[in-house]
């Protein structure tokens, strides 16, 4: 075991995860919040590099632990050009992109900029693993039927890959040998092909598969034309009918899947339906997704927060075990993911990549 010092870095909307690891054992964690006061001051995402920077550093200190011990930093990475899975080096040309904010501005563009700004001063490397925006697709995956609109792949990238890494060690396989069907269930779900260690499909969490806790997955477009011209609607605030607001929190007031199996547990038949349909959604993506491994799938891997409520995965299962045998590896562990990345790199088993776009 290798004991190289790495400080991966996490950022969200209103919170930052940090967490130190030693080689494999993570030392010590800590996820920091930011309150809409303190938020409401930066006009944009990226002004808050400083602020949040400032943060982490000095909880390191309070925790007692300096910079200097480091051997590199890593970010999660953001929304930048499509690119291969693998470890990336955070240089001018990645941290330019991550700035850029397009195609719309993401807490998580704030990790490789961060971690390079906590790298540069002590003469490490700073690294992002797995960005949302990796894409391995096939090129028929990526017709949609109007050539003016090419599929994209969005995804939770870090996890889904993390997780296939997991799955192939259990099953004594090498990670490029096996096919798989992940389905990554958060706030928002992903739903991905994974063909001998690429992912070749994915549905984009923001606009297509089923719907999730905030999104409302795809939709019958011509409804959506005619609300989009309808005049009751800014671009903002339908776009935040979709993400954000869309799913559990649009049918039932809430993200929180606890509270709607409390909503069940009290007789409410409507939170019934609506969660048992999310996850008739998610199947039915796991179908789409098997279709598109030609029905060669070794296994069906459930991940996410939400696959820590068994009664939702066993309503995917019992339409889905047809297919595969079904893995189920609850949470997202992407602090430890991030490590890893990093690690794989230091220990010299993986060639750190560089960002072209």
């Amino acid at each position: 075991m290798s004991d190289f010092m790495v400080l991966a870095i996490n950022p969200g909307s209103t919170s930052t995860k940090i967490s130190l690891f030693k080689g494999e054992e993570e030392l010590w964690s800590k996820k920091l919040f930011h309150t809409n006061d303190e938020l409401s001051g930066f006009v944009h995402i990226v002004d808050q590099q400083g602020y949040r920077y400032n943060m982490i550093v000095s909880s390191l200190k309070e925790a007692g632990f300096e910079i200097d011990q480091l051997d590199a930093v890593v970010g999660r990475g953001g929304l930048l050009d499509p690119l291969e899975s693998g470890t990336y080096v955070v240089d001018d040309v990645l941290i330019r992109d991550l700035k850029r904010g397009k195609p719309w501005e993401h807490a998580s563009n704030l990790g490789g900029i961060i971690a390079k700004k906590i790298a540069d001063n002590v003469g490490i490397p700073a690294f992002v693993v797995d960005p949302v925006s990796v894409d391995e697709f096939e090129e028929v995956s990526r017709i949609t039927g109007m050539p003016e609109i090419e599929k994209r792949s969005l995804s939770h990238a870090l996890n889904i890959k993390a997780v296939v890494r997991r799955a192939s060690a259990k099953m004594g396989k090498l990670y490029n040998e096996l096919n798989f069907i992940i389905a990554h269930l958060g706030g928002g779900i992903s739903v991905a092909a994974h063909k001998r260690g690429r992912m070749i499909d994915v549905n984009n969490a923001n606009e297509l598969g089923p719907f999730s806790p905030e999104r409302t997955g795809g939709l019958p477009a011509v409804d959506i034309i005619k609300m989009a011209y309808s005049g009751k609607y800014t671009y903002k605030e339908l776009r935040s009918k979709l993400v954000g607001k869309g799913g559990l929190v649009a049918y039932l007031g809430t993200n929180d899947v606890r509270k709607v199996k409390e909503m069940i547990a009290q007789g409410n038949v409507h939170a019934a339906l609506v969660y048992e349909a999310m996850a008739y959604q998610v199947a039915k993506e796991i179908g789409a997704m098997a279709a598109a491994l030609e029905g060669n799938v070794d296994a069906i891997l459930i991940t996410g927060g939400v696959a820590y409520n068994g009664d939702f995965v066993d309503m995917i299962k019992r339409r889905v075990e047809f297919i595969a045998p079904v893995e189920v590896f609850p949470g997202e562990d992407e602090m430890r993911a991030l490590a890893e990345g990093a690690l794989r790199v230091l220990k010299g088993e993986e060639e750190p990549k560089l960002y072209k776009r």
